[in-house]
């Protein structure tokens, strides 16, 4: 894989593109105090799309919903930073403006987040009118943007209820929902979970167009590494609710440092080689009241040493790139 001349290229877009939102140690906890999100730090520029990864549990829906407040159950720390402001900061009312208006949110199962008793119609055109836009103009508005998304004859199906699409045309329906109100970011929880490959490739050709047309910024969170090679500039990779690596596609898929995000790729099948049986992380995620001392992923990691059960990494730029571990594969890779 040679990625340097691509690489080169995504670095000076991202030096080029202003900061869209800066996320600074965000912490989430339950009321009972246990941590679901611990000190979460990342950056997303205009026009870049960034992948959240890990394993069920590790803390990528619920660090999507505290960036929205989704919750008022939970307690949330830290700064949230849209274009300089912080989000965490605003009323309920102002907050209602930032949902939908700046930061769109589709979710992953179309059948539970779509209203099987209102028309898809309806639904698109909700988030306009809540806003004060007309019917009409509304109306003109969610035909725009379920043809931009594919949906064939897009008038005629605003008539139409959920069940009466398929679950590709129903994701279409739920990105229109998300994209309508044309934000300036786009958090894509799962947006192919269910469909099957050739659907998903379909939904995932159009979002990169609409993004590339429309200078969206995307935050995936997905656990599938394939979909991130293809679409994502920059892989945040989560664990047990912190980040333990953050760089480039390119860097990531070439040299991951941390053992966690080797073990993910390695899990991955490969075409261009034969193998016998898939290679898999060892051990199994820990739920947030069972995190252990030190690093979270020690108890599953073969490199792991007494340093690592009993201190936490910090999180240390390298090469362009973070990375939270105290035995990273380093080489040629310096500190900063």
């Amino acid at each position: 894989m040679n990625a340097a001349p691509d690489l080169a290229a995504a670095e000076a877009v991202e030096a080029a593109a202003p900061e869209l939102l800066r996320v600074e140690g965000l912490s989430v906890s339950l009321p009972g105090g246990v941590a679901l999100v611990d000190g979460v730090s990342l950056t997303i520029h205009r026009g870049e799309r960034v992948a959240l990864v890990g394993e069920s549990g590790s803390g990528k829906s619920v660090t999507a919903q505290a960036v929205l407040r989704l919750n008022d159950r939970l307690r949330i720390d830290g700064r949230v930073m849209l274009d300089g402001r912080d989000i965490l900061s605003l009323s309920e009312r102002e907050m209602a403006g930032v949902r939908g208006g700046r930061i769109g949110l589709a979710f992953q199962d179309a059948m539970v987040c779509l209203d099987p008793i209102m028309t898809v119609g309806d639904q698109i055109e909700e988030s306009l009118r809540i806003r004060g836009v007309g019917r009409a103009e509304a109306r003109r508005r969610a035909i725009a943007i379920l043809t931009e998304l594919g949906v064939h004859d897009a008038a005629d199906r605003l008539g139409s209820y959920v069940h009466e699409f398929s679950g590709g045309m129903r994701q279409r329906v739920v990105l229109a929902m998300a994209l309508v109100a044309q934000p300036d970011l786009l958090i894509a929880d799962e947006p192919t979970t269910a469909l099957d490959v050739r659907v998903q490739r379909q939904v995932l050709d159009l979002l990169d167009q609409f993004a590339a047309n429309h200078a969206l910024s995307v935050l995936l969170i997905t656990h599938d590494m394939g979909i991130v090679a293809s679409f994502a500039d920059r892989v945040v990779v989560m664990y047990s609710g912190r980040i333990v690596e953050d760089a480039s596609v390119f860097d990531l898929f070439e040299r991951p440092l941390h053992p966690y995000t080797q073990g993910l790729l390695a899990a991955i099948p490969r075409v261009d080689r034969s193998q016998d049986e898939l290679a898999a992380v060892p051990g199994s995620p820990v739920p947030p009241a069972l995190r252990p001392s030190g690093c979270a992923f020690h108890p599953r990691c073969a490199k792991a040493t007494e340093v690592c059960r009993t201190e936490v990494p910090p999180l240390e730029t390298m090469g362009g790139r973070r990375v939270a571990c105290h035995h990273p594969a380093t080489d040629g890779v310096h500190a900063v």
